[in-house]
Order: C-alpha cells, then sequence, then structure tokens
C-alpha cells in the first residue's frame, strides 16, 4: 500500500548550509532537524532526502565522501530516535566535471528525477506528499512532481524570500522558520484534511 512522503532537502534543511561539505567534519545537523524527522516517522510518512551534490561532478570530493556524509546522518538520525527511509543524491552537472559526472541529467534539481524514484522504489503517494528545502529549486522539483513544497528559512531560505522572491517561477505552498515548522504545518494540514 502506498504512502506519502516528505521529501527533505539535506544542506540548509536538515544540515548546515556551508557550501560543500568536502570533509566529514564540516557536516553539522541544524538543532531541531531530528525532532522534524522523528516527527514525519511517528505519523507514518515516509522520511526521504533528495540532494544536489555536484561537487562531484567539480571534482570537490568523491562520490565516497557523500556516502560517508550520509552513513553518519544515518548515524546521527538512528542515535535520536529517527530514521530516514531513503537517500538520494544527484552527482553531476550539465557543464562542471568530465563524463560520466558532466552531463544533462533527469535527477538534478529542479528536475524531478530523484523524487520519481523514490516513488518507483519506495511505492509513494505523491498526491498526499511535500517537499521540504531551503531552494526554490526544491519546490520546482515538487512542483514538476505534482507535489507542494515548503521552503525554511535556514541555509539560503531566508535570503531568496527577502531578496528574490518576486522572481520565483514556482510559488511554496508555505514558508516556515525551519525544517521542524514545516513538518508541523504538513501534519496539520493532514490533520485538518482527515488525513489527506
Amino acid at each position: 500500500m502506498s504512502r506519502p512522503a516528505v521529501f527533505m532537502d539535506r544542506d540548509g534543511t536538515i544540515s548546515e548550509e556551508v557550501g560543500y561539505v568536502n570533509h566529514l567534519s564540516r557536516y553539522r545537523l541544524l538543532p531541531r532537524s531530528l525532532e522534524a524527522i522523528r516527527l514525519v516517522n511517528e505519523a507514518g510518512l515516509l522520511a526521504v532526502v533528495t540532494t544536489n551534490q555536484s561537487g562531484v561532478a567539480r571534482g570537490y570530493f568523491s562520490q565516497a565522501l557523500v556516502e560517508e556524509v550520509h552513513a553518519r546522518l544515518q548515524a546521527l538520525a538512528a542515535q535520536g530516535g529517527a530514521r530516514l527511509d531513503a537517500i538520494y543524491y544527484c552527482p553531476h552537472h550539465p557543464a562542471e566535471g568530465s563524463p560520466p559526472w558532466r552531463a544533462s541529467c533527469e535527477c538534478r534539481k529542479p528536475k524531478p528525477g530523484m523524487i520519481l524514484r523514490a516513488t518507483r522504489e519506495h511505492d509513494i503517494d505523491l498526491a498526499h506528499s511535500f517537499v521540504v528545502g531551503d531552494s526554490v529549486v526544491d519546490i520546482e522539483a515538487g512542483a514538476s512532481a505534482g507535489v507542494p513544497g515548503v521552503l525554511v528559512l535556514t541555509g539560503y531560505g531566508r535570503g531568496l524570500v527577502e531578496h528574490q522572491s518576486e522572481r520565483f517561477k514556482t510559488r511554496p505552498a508555505h514558508t516556515a522558520g525551519d525544517l521542524l515548522d514545516a513538518v508541523r504545518w504538513i501534519l496539520e494540514r493532514r490533520t485538518a484534511g482527515g488525513g489527506q
């Protein structure tokens, strides 16, 4: 039976935005992220991470480091009583690096490839799912998959809202302070909609 998901961006949404995480020591969770993920788990929704990691294509770090960071994220989540059901990342860039990383792919946000792949692999109910991220590309990727987006003010979010919101091609369904505020809003909507 299909289940809805909360598709979460990584850097700037779950963890601190530090530019490129080119060393494991640079990866740090934002303060209320684990509580947010626990709420997603307790509500019976799937917790899925989708993240652009073009630093691989640019030669800033290897895929092995991305996998290390994601193993650390999973371990931190488990220590905090939370669970991530899946993590997807795009290592490509359309104009930087060399093949196979230099590619015009379907997975790099704002394209919806990671969301659609997760949907196939985890039988996700897209009609009742949400995207949360700190960037317009997160919101646009969700819209391309038919999923409403919540823009958080952590990471790049606050600057985007204050300085570029009039240029948004796709408006977020909601703007929230951080991931926890976003998840609470999503769960309130589900309750108000009779679990929808």
